[in-house]
């Protein structure tokens, strides 16, 4: 057997098709660990720890890792082809607006904190997988293909209309990969593996995409995946690291350097390329939790808080942090203050240049707390 593994003959004659089963993690012969991936595991672990010792400072925590979460949600999608923006996942009137691209974002984002709620009573295992596809596929495009349900049939990696004749990649049969993810499942706990945790990340990435054990949705769960061992392994303590940033950004060597490696066996040049992303993710997150910090401290020092009034801004300014796009209405509502308070304290926001109208109709006039948005959407279009 080759180190990626070997390609397998399914069926005869004009049925027959090739899939490719992949060697066992780790590699043998083991990585070789060059000086260069050396220095950009030391740089990765660098901005993971100093990411972690800044996030215990944010000044409403649940808030950001809340907007991190959407965000992550919707760029990991948007590598998968889902047509949505920013602007959809944070419209305050989701309910009437909401449609199947926009649904699959929030299905990611239902995912993910179902994923981290659960890690507390199940540990990250092939059933905890399943689980999270679940609520992934649910109710969401691709509902029909067995959501928590590894698969038992075939799939393939292609563009439109693609076969199994002309399939770019064709993952491993279904009785290998039930396998497959059960070695798959003891490497994650192999407790005498003295591989660097981002090393096993990456491999374990690597290793989840190759087999693609599910007919929809693998991109997304295996990029979740990578969160979830990361905190798992004690590296974060919150999802505030989001790594499709950089894979959006670089969407066609990602997909080669996979193909490197079932290929050629090279998994050194995919775990350099896969660690760079890790510690590129952590970094960027480090600079939007300085700028967004930055920019609340900087407006909330514009406020005038005295009386009722300042109580009232200082409530709306406090949701503002989580909800960025605002409807007056819906916002009274859930202040449990009055509508003409609401739009007083967003007329004051205007003139403090805090908030700006974002929508002319009448009836559904939205708010935008722009300044905030344009942190947020820094890779995203």
């Amino acid at each position: 057997m080759s180190r990626q593994g070997f390609i397998q003959n399914n069926l005869t004659g004009i049925l027959m098709y090739q899939s490719f089963n992949p060697s066992p993690l780790p590699p043998v012969p083991a990585l070789e660990i060059n000086m260069s991936l050396q220095t950009t595991i030391i740089n990765a672990h660098k901005n993971l720890s100093f990411l972690e010792s800044l996030s215990d400072f944010i000044p409403n925590k649940d808030l950001f890792i809340s907007l991190y979460v959407r965000k992550e949600a919707l760029m990991s999608s948007q590598i998968e082809g889902t047509q949505a923006t920013l602007e959809d996942i944070l419209d305050p009137l989701i309910e009437e607006n909401a449609n199947q691209n926009v649904d699959e974002v929030m299905n990611y984002i239902k995912a993910t904190h179902f994923a981290i709620n659960r890690l507390e009573t199940l540990p990250l295992c092939n059933r905890l997988i399943r689980e999270i596809h679940a609520v992934l596929m649910d109710q969401a495009r691709g509902q029909e293909k067995t959501p928590g349900a590894f698969r038992t049939s075939q799939n393939w990696i292609g563009g439109i209309g693609s076969t199994l004749k002309n399939a770019r990649y064709i993952p491993p049969a279904p009785d290998v990969m039930v396998d497959a993810m059960s070695q798959l499942e003891l490497y994650m706990h192999e407790a005498m593996s003295k591989e660097d945790p981002l090393i096993k990340a990456s491999l374990i990435h690597y290793q989840f995409e190759t087999i693609h054990p599910f007919l929809d949705g693998n991109g997304r769960i295996g990029r979740l995946l990578v969160v979830l061992y990361l905190m798992h392994m004690g590296l974060i303590s919150t999802p505030v690291l989001y790594i499709s940033y950089f894979l959006k950004r670089n969407r066609v060597e990602y997909y080669d350097r996979l193909m490197s490696v079932r290929q050629n066996g090279d998994y050194e040049q995919w775990v350099q390329f896969f660690i760079t992303a890790i510690g590129d993710a952590a970094a960027n997150a480090t600079d939007i939790i300085k700028l967004i910090t930055k920019l609340h401290e900087t407006d909330a020092s514009k406020i005038e808080i005295k009386g009722r009034s300042g109580a009232i801004r200082i409530a709306l300014f406090e949701y503002l942090k989580k909800n960025p796009i605002i409807d007056i209405g819906k916002t009274a509502g859930i202040l449990n203050i009055t509508y003409n308070a609401v739009s007083g304290a967003v007329k004051y926001f205007i003139k403090l240049n805090i908030l700006s109208q974002t929508a002319n109709t009448k009836r559904n006039r939205t708010f935008s707390y722009t300044a905030y948005l344009d942190i947020l959407r820094d890779g995203t279009e």
